[in-house]
């Protein structure tokens, strides 16, 4: 890790010390990443407004920040202007830039409306801003007791933000900065942040699953309707030979969590055009419909056995029509996997994280297993280590899916023994997941690992694709020698009697008046005889 991406994470870190007391970490996120956010935006835009003035980049923001000062009174601010909206999206007037209104803080002059001014003027200036920091009360009373401790709280937190030197973090290190954030923020928030977070193990396994063999491809398509704060979507481009063509597509029900998302694609660097992001119920009704609706990968973490209305109609929809059956009310698992599987492109390849139960479970979950099977696609079942993720200690599964290919075999992989302990939660390092993408790619039989089994081998088994029928991987028990046993049972006898032993000294050399007291001595020092 890079000194500048460490530098930047203690900084971005220790804004979450100002608020830690105040609220927990499922609320104080919301606000420490807006505003690490709007500092992007506005040293952002101070360094393309001295770049259109000055033809190169300002030493620091402070030079950025008095030359932006001077050229808005000038007589060309209004062409400057114009340039910047077009470039930027958005124009910030010189005493709301994130800089102005820190150093208005160290001053002790800063007052929360003109913070508010500024969100509001970005939310305004285009669409895709709309409603970004819609969760950031800045008004509240946890923020502290009376306008003054809460003022004092946004006051602080900004002169804490403003020290992250966003203008010369190198490469992606912000974004990257940002994600570590979250991360720290779902081992805080515990099963509060399954809805906006996925660990980077599974999540490096299963993107590079599904992208497998589109590394080249121009353009590629990545779809994720339960996409959280976009990570999953996200980690395509780290394995993509053309990122920068790279289309994203996501929909997610929790408002805060999809601005979370906003955010996030934004701090990567990726163009407006290439995100399509929306903010509503994916299993409710269907989505996308009037864009693209097919795509080269579906990548899932959608939330565990989730209720869900499973009302007949849905019969009906062409997300589910052709498996007779709909999940169950109780457990929206399946519902989640037919919608992607729905939106797959027919040269796709989709992953989707999900508990061990859907591989056994039998009714309506069964009769739409086996109908993924009897088509062929289901490709392979991958079980992960137990305590991976921050919204459940149970373990899970990656269900690999695919539309047109031959055969109908399945490969079954158990690695939940490939991780490493840390703290609370068990991690899957580089070596862990290099082991099971070997594996995947192999597809072939290793004991104690992987089976490929056939199609007639999973219909012998009534379509159950529980892992340790595939996979055996239990660990045979030493053979015992019965005259070692014999050995241990004397030295342990012998050891009682000895202690049994130095006990009736030590009790006979009692004394007590009490009758009741010195008749339970007696009586134990007559057990104490038969052992």
């Amino acid at each position: 890790m890079s000194d500048s991406r460490k530098e930047l994470e203690a900084v971005l870190w220790a804004g979450a010390d100002v608020l830690r007391s105040k609220m927990d970490a499922n609320e104080y996120k919301d606000y420490l990443l807006s505003f690490v956010f709007y500092k992007y935006l506005s040293d952002t835009f101070l360094v393309k407004a001295y770049d259109l003035l000055e033809d190169r980049e300002p030493e620091s923001i402070e030079e950025a920040q008095r030359a932006y000062e001077e050229a808005y009174t000038g007589e060309d601010a209004a062409d400057l202007l114009n340039d910047l909206r077009d470039s930027c999206r958005y124009v910030i007037e010189p005493r709301l830039t994130f800089h102005a209104l820190a150093k208005q803080a160290a001053n002790n002059e800063f007052k929360r409306e003109d913070l508010k001014k500024a969100f509001n003027d970005i939310e305004t200036s285009d669409p895709i801003f709309n409603g970004l920091f819609a969760d950031v009360d800045l008004y509240a009373s946890r923020l502290g007791v009376g306008d003054t401790k809460q003022s004092a709280t946004v006051a602080e937190l900004m002169k804490v933000i403003n020290q992250a030197d966003v203008l010369h973090a190198e490469g992606d290190v912000l974004g990257n900065a940002y994600e570590y954030l979250i991360g720290q923020f779902a081992s805080e928030t515990g099963k509060k942040a399954g809805e906006f977070y996925t660990p980077a193990g599974p999540a490096e396994i299963l993107t590079r699953i599904a992208i497998s063999g589109q590394e080249e491809k121009k353009g590629l398509l990545v779809y994720d309707p339960c996409m959280g704060s976009a990570s999953l979507l996200l980690d395509a481009r780290k394995f993509s030979k053309k990122p920068e063509y790279v289309k994203y597509f996501g929909q997610e029900l929790m408002t805060s969590t999809y601005n979370l998302a906003r955010m996030n694609m934004f701090l990567h660097g990726i163009a407006p055009e290439n995100q399509v992001l929306r903010n509503g119920d994916t299993l409710d009704a269907d989505w996308p419909t009037t864009e693209e609706t097919e795509f080269d990968m579906t990548v899932m973490n959608p939330p565990y056995s989730a209720n869900w209305s499973a009302k007949q109609g849905f019969l009906s929809d062409a997300r589910f029509t052709d498996y007779g059956v709909l999940a169950p009310k109780s457990k929206a698992d399946y519902a989640f996997l037919l919608h992607g599987f729905y939106h797959l492109k027919p040269t796709g390849t989709m992953g989707i994280v999900l508990p061990h139960g859907v591989l056994f479970r039998g009714g309506a979950e069964g009769t739409i297993r086996q109908k993924l099977l009897e088509n062929g696609s289901i490709y392979a079942v991958i079980g992960l280590p137990a305590n991976m993720f921050y919204n459940t200690g149970i373990p899970t599964c990656i269900i690999v899916l695919k539309k047109q290919r031959p055969g109908r075999d399945v490969l079954f992989i158990d690695a939940s023994r490939l991780f490493e302990k840390k703290k609370t939660q068990n991690v899957m390092n580089a070596e862990h997941i290099a082991r099971v993408l070997e594996l995947y790619e192999n597809r072939t039989d290793v004991e104690k690992e992987a089976h490929l089994a056939t199609y007639e081998e999973i219909k012998e088994n009534d379509f159950n694709l529980n892992i340790p029928r595939y996979v055996d991987a239990t660990e045979k028990e030493p053979p015992v020698r019965l005259s070692d046993v014999n050995a241990e049972l004397k030295e342990l006898n012998a050891g009682i009697a000895e202690t049994s032993g130095e006990l009736k000294v030590m009790l006979g050399k009692l004394r007590t008046e009490d009758e009741e007291m010195a008749a339970a001595v007696r009586e134990f020092m007559d057990l104490l005889e038969g052992i």
